[in-house]
């Protein structure tokens, strides 16, 4: 039976697409913990604009940021083809292994450091390897609830948009189901962290939240745009790897017409 399913390649695929939303989902959350300048990035002199009152801002983004839009253009493509359902599974599948993942990192960093360890790195400039392991791994609690009720709302979001565009699309203007579903998610992503790590969990003004919110989401909604023909490009391989006649079962029974 076992070989049987892995013969099947809609089987194969969804398990490659899992394992690396799962992994990709994972990496953002690690790396989030670092800050960068996207102006810097860009060769362009740090931005200083003003929203809502909030003065100085610009566009220091997570890490996470680069990923994570990777999760939406996954979450689309997953929904096309296996529908909301599959997307569920893997999104459910995603906040368990990244939970889980913390728990293990709140571990380690509290089990007794080797006297060694500690200063093993001082000649390269680190004088202390436990501080530096709880930096990097121990992020606040707040951010980490923050970032998996944001993913997992957010998706619920996205799984509910795709699928309203597409009832009236049909399997046309694939462009405006996945972007449209990804510029609205986004939005609400960006919105529930900053609410909840911040508004709620360091009592940060709301003035200070949405200037926030908005300078994210001006980047996340532009990553949308761009990653654009990326869907169309994954799509096409999609269609290559299964046939088209495979592909188009499966895109309508995504949308439970399997049986029309």
């Amino acid at each position: 039976m076992i070989h049987g399913i892995l013969r099947d390649k809609p089987t194969r695929l969804f398990i490659s697409f899992t394992a690396f939303f799962v992994a990709n989902a994972l990496i953002a959350e690690c790396i989030g913990g670092k800050l960068f300048s996207l102006e810097k990035v860009l060769g362009l002199a740090p931005a200083d604009f003003t929203f809502f009152g909030q003065k100085h801002l610009s566009f220091d983004l997570t890490c996470g940021v680069l990923l994570w839009p990777l999760e939406f253009v996954m979450t689309d493509i997953v929904n096309e083809y296996y529908g909301p359902k599959a997307v569920r599974r893997i999104s459910y599948t995603a906040v368990a292994l990244i939970s889980y993942a913390f728990l293990m990192f709140y571990a380690a960093i509290h089990i007794a450091p080797s006297n060694f360890w500690i200063t093993s790195k001082a000649d390269d400039g680190i004088a202390n390897m436990q501080a530096a392991f709880n930096g990097i791994f121990g992020q606040g609690m707040w951010i980490i609830f923050a970032s998996l009720v944001a993913f997992l709302v957010s998706q619920i979001v996205d799984v509910t948009v795709f699928h309203k565009i597409k009832k009236h699309t049909g399997e046309k203007h694939v462009w405006l189901r996945a972007t449209g579903s990804t510029v609205v998610s986004q939005l609400v992503d960006s919105f529930i962290v900053l609410y909840i790590a911040f508004k709620i969990g360091n009592n940060w003004s709301w003035q200070k939240v949405l200037a926030v919110c908005l300078v994210n989401y001006t980047y996340k909604f532009t990553m949308a745009i761009v990653l654009t023909p990326l869907i169309y490009l994954v799509e096409h391989r999609i269609e290559k790897y299964l046939g088209h006649e495979t592909t188009h079962k499966m895109k309508r029974a995504a949308m439970g017409l399997e049986n029309e």
